[in-house]
């Protein structure tokens, strides 16, 4: 069947409008965090256009089915496209997940890292700052005896009192290990009070990076919670899809037996039309022979114009043999499905005489146009599914000339034009036959 317009849609034009209203309501309602969904809406219209692809191809697939079976068939693709999407969402969230939790991991290491770090310098501050401060009691307390006496002048004279020359070296030598005991002990607090300046310096910018990095780890732990939700929101959604996906799945088996015995049926309108158009030969053939006609007539290779006003032709579904997609076995779309709107103008492919224009059970309003001869053999067009007939039995038309207009007369699920061609009573491809 053909493509269409909303208007022509019916039932399914409302599923795909509901399907795009649902895609903007959910990109309205979670554009708190764009930042994570950018491609929200991306993926909103991506599962309406899938759905509207579906729409198209189940519709010609399902032709000759009743409506509510193939709409079902069109919400279960579109159902299916949207399962895809949302499993990509939450494939993408969990993988953001794990991203933002290896980014975590590494500034929590960083943290541990740099937290232990200004543990041990302060502990090394600290340390340090006891020994200086011992050094220094001691240096008070050599002041504090300075201050009592000249220890220079109290040293020497210890020295100048020696009674023996060994006396003298060891006061000497006392005096001397004194003042340098007193040089290192300076040095050493010069030494420590220099390290710990660089310490502090050390410490304010580890005390900082502390700071940024527990700043990090906070924004990190916030984003993860951000895409959480997010992928709650996937599964939750996930979940409602397949469930709504095994309802639609259930209603289709149940109507198995059904569809088997309305495809059986249509099945059974074609041979009857098969046995009504052998008659006709059998006829004509007979009329030709007593008449000595040539049975040659028209030898063009495409003896066919576009039979729709929609210019240039356009065609939605191809002549052949088609897998099923409830039943799952190959049947033949014994035509070419061609775009009409609602009550456009249909033409006659070809000019020959109206064999019958009537009602026919599947295929909806139907008028049958008998060419004669092509190439020696019987060639014959029917045009199906229209609203109205512009032409009865037995007239005359021309090529080109108005028959009827297009409609969703029988098992047809919208308006289209169900363009079958008939050589020798049998059905053949349409589409290399009409003139583009």
């Amino acid at each position: 069947m053909a493509s269409r317009t909303a208007r022509a849609r019916g039932p399914l034009a409302a599923f795909l409008a509901a399907v795009l209203t649902l895609g903007l309501v959910v990109v309205a309602a979670t554009s708190a965090s764009a930042d994570v969904w950018d491609d929200r809406r991306a993926a909103a219209e991506a599962r309406a256009k899938a759905a509207a692809s579906a729409a198209e191809r189940i519709e010609h697939e399902l032709e000759g089915t009743k409506t509510a079976i193939v709409q079902a068939a069109v919400e279960l693709e579109g159902i299916n496209a949207a399962i895809t999407v949302a499993t990509q969402q939450l494939q993408a969230a969990e993988a953001e997940l794990a991203r933002l939790q290896r980014a975590l991991d590494i500034v929590t290491q960083r943290l541990t890292a740099a937290e232990a770090l200004e543990r041990q310098i302060t502990e090394e501050i600290e340390a340090d700052t006891q020994r200086a401060e011992e050094i220094r009691t001691a240096i008070g307390r050599l002041a504090r005896e300075a201050y009592r006496g000249d220890v220079a002048t109290s040293t020497l004279a210890a020295v100048l009192d020696a009674q023996s020359t060994e006396e003298f070296v060891q006061k000497s030598q006392l005096a001397e290990t004194a003042m340098r005991t007193q040089t290192q002990a300076l040095r050493e607090l010069e030494q420590i009070n220099a390290a710990n300046r660089n310490r502090q310096v050390r410490q304010a910018a580890v005390r900082e990076e502390i700071a940024e990095l527990k700043a990090e780890a906070e924004q990190r732990v916030a984003e993860q919670e951000v895409v959480r939700q997010a992928a709650a929101e996937r599964r939750a959604e996930l979940d409602a899809l397949r469930v709504e996906a095994e309802e639609k799945k259930r209603y289709l088996e149940s109507e198995r037996a059904s569809l088997e015995a309305q495809l059986a049926e249509a099945d059974r309108q074609a041979r009857i039309l098969a046995a009504e158009l052998a008659e006709v030969i059998r006829q004509q053939e007979e009329a030709r022979r007593k008449a000595g006609q040539n049975p040659v007539g028209s030898t063009a290779d495409q003896p066919f114009i576009n039979p729709t006003s929609i210019n240039p032709i356009y065609k939605t579904s191809d002549y052949g043999m088609r897998l099923h997609p409830i039943l799952g076995y190959y049947r033949l779309h014994a035509g070419t499905d061609l775009r009409t709107y609602c009550n456009t103008k249909i033409y006659a492919g070809a000019s020959g005489t109206v064999q019958w224009a009537r009602y026919r059970a599947g295929y909806g309003n139907q008028v049958m146009i008998n060419h004669g001869y092509w190439k020696g053999k019987s060639l014959m067009s029917s045009y199906n599914h229209l609203s109205s007939f512009a032409v009865s039995a037995g007239q005359k038309v021309s090529q080109g000339q108005l028959i009827g207009y297009s409609g969703n007369t029988g098992t047809s699920a919208g308006c289209h034009l169900h363009f079958e061609v008939y050589v020798n009573g049998s059905t053949v491809n349409p589409w290399p036959l009409i003139a583009k």
